[in-house]
């Protein structure tokens, strides 16, 4: 057996926290020869019903979990950690503005980078979830500059999970055949969704659907299907969310398959053009805990055109918090 790892989540009292703890536990995320030890931070007021979820912790038994530690002190929170599930943002309340609620989180995640800084792992892998969470994330690694830039990630991987989700339905696939899927660009209603490499089963997606339907549904569908879901549920996605923060982490930590590649919002280092250090989502491929942007793609003109529009979006969004960089 493994020695064990820190695993830090935040909010993870909240439902996204909820669905996260108990498949960390039970080895989804870093495998199954991998002990850990769960640090879950929240706010104050909501530590008792975060002692409820290191109750159930207990009452599972996992094998894995060798120690729940409950806090909310980020200095404890973050001790030594390894990986960090950054979940828990304000929530956009009725008559926020965008920039005010970009404004309020920068503050959060400024502090939680500080923390991470001066209490956690040297080698530490962050994933912030909470939204806007390019932006946090760039806040965040701002915050922390005793730590690689490159161990700050945002999560794009649930709009990667939906559009993969979306050309299963339309071809009549498995999600399994659907390969080398790709959202560039911000967390957003700007993220762009590429078929333009995807394939089915092995065979080109632009063959089995037409333009006309990926630019009319599928992008419109992706790029907001959160907006949707809470319409027809009354909350926001969590489940989902959960699972795709479980597949980012797994595919960071353990690689992609071969012949395949991920969406991950990462600094840029200027490929395909995007201004470096904005937190911008690629493909990627992961091997040896560590990533690497897919290069040599063929980009059309209007995929340019959705790429730098989603670019303008982050810049402006930085922009807002310039005084916290």
């Amino acid at each position: 057996m493994k020695p064990p790892v820190s695993v830090t989540i935040t909010g993870a009292a909240g439902n996204i926290g909820y669905a996260l703890v108990f498949r960390i536990a039970a080895g989804q995320m870093l495998g199954e020869d991998q002990p850990v030890i769960l640090r879950l931070l929240e706010v104050p007021q909501a530590m008792t019903a975060l002692s409820g979820v290191a109750m159930e912790l207990d009452d599972c038994a996992f094998p894995l979990l060798h120690d729940v530690v409950l806090t909310d002190d980020p200095g404890t929170g973050f001790r030594d950690t390894n990986y960090a599930m950054l979940v828990g943002s304000k929530p956009r309340s009725k008559g926020m503005e965008r920039k005010d609620l970009i404004t309020e989180n920068a503050r959060i995640f400024a502090a939680q980078g500080k923390a991470i800084n001066a209490h956690a792992a040297r080698d530490i892998r962050v994933l912030v979830v909470g939204n806007p969470a390019n932006t946090n994330t760039l806040i965040a690694a701002t915050n922390a500059p005793d730590i690689d830039p490159a161990n700050f990630t945002a999560m794009t991987r649930l709009d990667h999970n939906r559009a993969k989700a979306q050309i299963a339905i339309k071809t009549n696939h498995l999600v399994a055949d659907i390969t080398r899927m790709t959202i560039w660009g911000n967390h957003s209603a700007t993220q762009y969704p590429d078929i333009n490499h995807c394939l089915v089963d092995g065979t080109p997606a632009t063959e089995l659907v037409s333009m006309d339907w990926a630019i009319d549904h599928f992008t419109p569908t992706v790029q907001r299907r959160g907006a949707a879901i809470i319409e027809a549920r009354g909350a926001s996605s969590a489940a989902s969310a959960a699972d795709a923060a479980i597949d980012h982490m797994h595919s960071w930590m353990l690689g992609t398959d071969e012949g395949d590649w991920v969406s991950m919002a990462i600094p840029s280092d200027g490929s395909y053009g995007i201004e470096a250090g904005l937190i911008y989502s690629f493909p990627v491929t992961c091997e040896g805990k560590a990533y690497k942007i897919v290069q040599g793609l063929e980009i059309d003109e209007y995929s340019t055109k959705k790429m730098r529009l989603t670019e303008q979006e982050l810049k402006q969004e930085r922009e807002i918090i310039e005084d916290l960089l």
